[in-house]
């Protein structure tokens, strides 16, 4: 297990990360930059900001220090006040549950180790790669499948950078690249420019695909400079958004959608089926109609990875397949995301199918 302190070193913005771009002057009052920032990383401050009973603070601070808190105050604010159970603070504070681990529940529960190809380079999957651009995301997903990963030996560097190039540069049967991390779009302008311009140089790369969750966490982040980055990249753009309950998309996140929605732009989201969280048909029904209102199309929708520490979010399987089949009854297919798994070693995702009554 990485130590707590050097795992928090890894997860927080670096020099590159939150430096003032041209498109955000350090004279600007409100950066994407200051409000990463100036996100909440103490237990104490997010319970009173909330109004919350302080009994939980022992077991948040506890857990916290196994992997930090940290939440925008944008996504804060779409929080109900006094409300411990508030579908968007389940999935943001640390609780007594991280704690223990039931058997199953690991530290790499998708084996990602065994898929490095290169440094910062993992290809589970024929015709893509995944390269990690950073460990540092806005918000910190108590669920995330990541929690533990090494992200000081494998985020791209420079030279790690020319590494994982000449790789995907040697392999033509490479198609399509993904960037992921940590969240991507936690990079400055500059080094995401740098990074999609590399892979422009490889003719056999078709298309790129950014999974980012910061559009949703911290909207601020889809800025002019962003946009000026988007329209630059002459390859297909996919975006999979992360989005996991109906009230993470306020006005102003779904402004920040709206920009994004360019010509050369596909927009998907991903979601983690999470107990407690969006656990219902109600839940999934009312997300699949506000991301399509916002021009995403709902993608997958994943059973939790089996990460130490996320166990109280899992839903049983065979509960998600019913789940799907009555969802299945409410929305037109083109709503109905993909319930799905990872497992490591496979082919492919594995898809489930909707059990219906």
């Amino acid at each position: 297990m990485i130590a707590a302190s050097a795992l928090d070193r890894q997860q927080q913005p670096d020099a590159s990360t939150v430096a003032p771009t041209a498109a955000s002057p350090a004279t600007t009052a409100r950066t994407w930059q200051r409000e990463l920032a100036d996100a909440i990383s103490s237990p104490r401050e997010l319970l009173e900001e909330l109004g919350l009973d302080a009994s939980l603070l022992p077991a948040a601070e506890t857990a916290a220090g196994k992997f930090q808190l940290r939440v925008p105050r944008a996504f804060v604010a779409r929080m109900r006040r006094g409300d411990a159970n508030d579908p968007l603070l389940r999935q943001v504070l640390p609780l007594a549950a991280e704690l223990s681990s039931p058997p199953g529940f690991v530290a790499d529960p998708l084996a990602e180790h065994s898929a490095v190809t290169a440094p910062a380079l993992l290809q589970k999957y024929a015709g893509r790669a995944l390269l990690i651009t950073t460990g540092a995301c806005a918000v910190h997903c108590r669920y995330c499948f990541r929690r533990e990963f090494p992200y000081a030996e494998q985020t791209t560097d420079n030279p790690r950078l020319r590494a994982a190039i000449a790789t995907l540069a040697a392999d033509p049967s490479i198609t399509e690249v993904l960037l992921s991390g940590g969240d991507p779009l936690s990079l400055s302008d500059e080094r995401l420019q740098e990074i999609t311009a590399r892979l422009e140089t490889i003719p056999h790369v078709e298309r790129i695909r950014v999974h980012t969750r910061q559009p949703i966490a911290l909207p601020a982040r889809v800025d002019a400079g962003l946009l000026r980055w988007i329209a630059a990249v002459r390859k297909p753009l996919i975006f999979v958004l992360h989005t996991n309950h109906a009230n993470e998309i306020d006005a102003e996140v779904a402004a920040a959608i709206e920009r994004l929605r360019q010509p050369h732009v596909t927009l998907l989201n991903q979601s983690v089926l999470l107990a407690g969280v969006n656990d219902s048909v109600a839940a999934l029904a009312t997300l699949s109609q506000r991301l399509f209102a916002c021009g995403v199309l709902p993608y997958y929708l994943h059973l939790l990875d089996p990460v130490r520490g996320a166990a109280h979010f899992n839903v049983g399987q065979a509960a998600a397949e019913r789940l799907l089949g009555e969802l299945a009854g409410r929305l037109p297919g083109y709503l109905m995301p993909r319930l799905a798994r990872e497992v490591p070693g496979m082919t492919a995702k594995v898809t489930i199918a909707p059990r219906f009554a």
